[in-house]
């Protein structure tokens, strides 16, 4: 990590950042038409004294997170996110796709169905209302923490809580893996779940890529009780994001708890 280079790196191009540039609105006069400090740490979600000890060449090696962050907050192009990598340490981060707009037009058309985006390290990246009514108010829960898995690993209602999931999982990872083997978020992922899952983890020592287009789901709901679902995973074309359904048989009642949450939150709404 060269801190010195580092700190001059993200002086220059937070003070070449105008505000209007990120989504800022400023009144009166300022000393530097450039950003503030405590403006970057705001946009890239970290302390302001964190920030301020990078700029002084003071702080630890930040995260693969914080770097992607930082990049986001200051606009950076490709080749610039690249470098200020490779400033830190580190190799450049894996760039996340964002989700295609058909993806989320067909999430707001679903109607009755509960549907959500993962990406390759199932990171939980767009939902409908009816999945946050159902599982977890996605938007309250912070964005390194609105996985997947780390959410089954708490014992939140994401969890699905059977070895189909599981094998599930160790193959999509172990694809992830391969496309992107330097990205430590999935290498930190792997290493949590395998100790949590003994099913995650045999079926990750013996390499399993083969992909489940259905599975089983089952979901605690303080309302409505034990719901037992049928996950079914759409890819989406030319994108890694995966689009979850979560459906029940017509007729059980599953399917009739499904009816009577949409219900309910059309007359919140």
């Amino acid at each position: 990590m060269n801190k010195l280079e580092l700190a001059r790196f993200l002086r220059h191009r937070r003070e070449a950042r105008r505000p209007a540039e990120v989504g800022l609105r400023v009144s009166g006069r300022r000393r530097t038409p450039g950003l503030r400090r405590e403006e970057v740490a705001w946009l890239a979600g970290v302390s302001t004294n964190y920030y301020e000890r990078l700029e002084q060449a003071r702080a630890p090696r930040p995260s693969t997170q914080v770097l992607a962050a930082l990049g986001t907050a200051l606009r950076l192009t490709e080749a610039e996110g690249e470098h200020l990598a490779r400033l830190a340490g580190q190799a450049p981060p894996v760039r996340d796709e964002p989700v295609p707009d058909g993806v989320l037009r067909l999430l707001d058309r679903l109607g009755p169905v509960p549907a959500y985006v993962v990406d390759e390290r199932y990171d939980i990246v767009a939902w409908n209302s009816l999945a946050a009514g159902l599982i977890a108010d996605f938007a309250a829960v912070p964005p390194e923490e609105r996985n997947v898995l780390r959410m089954s690993m708490r014992g939140d209602r994401c969890s699905s809580g059977n070895d189909e999931f599981a094998r599930q999982a160790a193959a999509d990872l172990r694809l992830a893996a391969g496309r992107h083997p330097d990205d430590p978020r999935i290498t930190a992922l792997t290493r949590e779940y395998a100790e949590f899952s003994a099913d995650f983890a045999t079926s990750w020592t013996e390499h399993d890529v083969q992909t489940r287009p259905t599975l089983r789901k089952r979901i605690e709901h303080p309302d409505l009780g034990g719901l037992d679902l049928e996950a079914q995973v759409l890819h989406a074309p030319n994108s890694a994001h995966r689009l979850i359904f979560l459906t029940a048989e017509p007729g059980t009642p599953a399917h009739e708890a499904l009816l009577s949450l949409n219900r309910a939150q059309g007359v919140q709404r």
